[in-house]
């Protein structure tokens, strides 16, 4: 059918369209927020490309999902405004029977949305959390970051070196606070260098410079000039990385059903069926009268969207925190949404007959 093959058409155009929108929105987003993380030194600065490329693929299923729904409002805004729905009623067809070429073209992209919250989300989540755990696991002489005090993980040691040559080693005004049986060691120098040992121990080894130790108030306070001074850090042994529900597989949640993993699936089954009501409702949502079209609809879109994900949300807390059961919280939400979009269907196809009157028998005919 001519209608269908242009309805499909334009749907393609605008899906991509809104879809490459929102990735460059979503994109700019992550960009300034790992950036700040890296800055902040909680990842690794030659890890952002990929931890940002990783965030963007777990986001595809949620982009895709607002993609679909936008992309069907916005046609059919347009068909309904310019008047380009009057082919289609005066083929004998009514607005329920859009519904087909409409699932046609979004049911692939549903199927991808599924496979993508199910499989892609976790997997990304794991490496993201593998990523940032090995770096959090690396030794004190990795954490320093030219111009910023690092306080060791036990928090008995305190650096702070300017300025660090990656090719040589090479530090330079270093200082160096050590608390050790209660005892405080301050150690200055201009120069010094890292070295590492071959049993896996590295050094911080600074010459020329001052050591103060103990408290200026007590007599055994002392002030040493040195010509060397050394600190050991050993070698951490590595930490086996551990996942959360969020980034464990699905298979994995299902094995293992508490609270937490069934609100995990609650979601990533919800994302694809949330996709389905959003575009089952977008189909009488975008009705506008041609005479008085607008897009105030897309305002009611945001609206349902919002509305939708936060009921999905809620439902997810709700079975995490052993509040509710997995059914009950599952599938009223998207029930709902099928039964806004019946009544809204019903509503646009005769809008001069009161919602009431179609539930008194005779009172309306299709």
């Amino acid at each position: 059918m001519i209608f269908e093959q242009s309805l499909r058409k334009e749907l393609s155009y605008t899906t991509g369209a809104v879809f490459l929108v929102l990735m460059t929105i979503m994109m700019t987003t992550l960009v300034i927020r790992i950036l700040g993380f890296a800055a902040a030194g909680s990842i690794n600065p030659k890890d952002v490309l990929v931890l940002i490329m990783l965030a963007v693929i777990g986001y595809i299923a949620i982009i895709l999902s607002v993609s679909l729904f936008v992309a069907t409002m916005m046609v059919l805004i347009r068909w309904h405004k310019d008047s380009e729905m009057v082919v289609w009623y005066a083929s004998g067809l009514n607005l329920r029977m859009l519904y087909g070429p409409v699932l046609r073209f979004a049911s692939p992209w549903i199927i991808v949305i599924a496979v993508m919250a199910l499989f892609v989300w976790p997997w990304t989540n794991a490496k993201t959390s593998e990523i940032t755990q090995k770096f959090k696991g690396r030794d004190e002489t990795a954490m320093l970051i030219p111009g910023q005090f690092f306080e060791s993980v036990n928090s008995s040691r305190v650096f702070f070196i300017e300025n660090i040559d990656a090719t040589t080693n090479k530090i330079h005004n270093i200082f160096v606070a050590d608390q050790k049986n209660e005892r405080l060691t301050v150690a200055m120098a201009e120069s010094g260098n890292i070295n590492f040992l071959d049993n896996g121990i590295k050094q911080i080894k600074i010459q020329n410079g001052k050591r103060y130790e103990g408290q200026p108030t007590k007599g055994d306070f002392k002030i040493l000039e040195f010509e060397g001074y050394t600190v050991d850090i050993e070698k951490k042994a590595p930490k086996p990385v551990t996942f959360s529900p969020k980034e464990s597989t699905s298979i994995s949640l299902l094995e293992n059903p508490n609270p937490v993993a069934l609100g995990e699936i609650l979601w990533r089954m919800g994302l694809p069926l949330m996709a389905l009501g959003l575009v089952l409702i977008a189909v009488p949502l975008a009705y506008v009268n041609p005479r008085r079209g607008n897009y105030i609809n897309l305002i009611y879109a945001v609206f349902t969207y919002l509305i939708y994900s936060n009921l999905l949300n809620i439902a997810q807390t709700l079975v995490s925190d052993g509040k509710e059961s997995f059914l009950k919280a599952f599938w009223p939400i998207h029930v709902i949404a099928i039964v806004v979009a019946l009544f809204l269907v019903q509503h646009r196809i005769n809008p001069s007959i009161s919602w009431w009157k179609r539930l008194i028998p005779g009172g309306y005919k299709i």
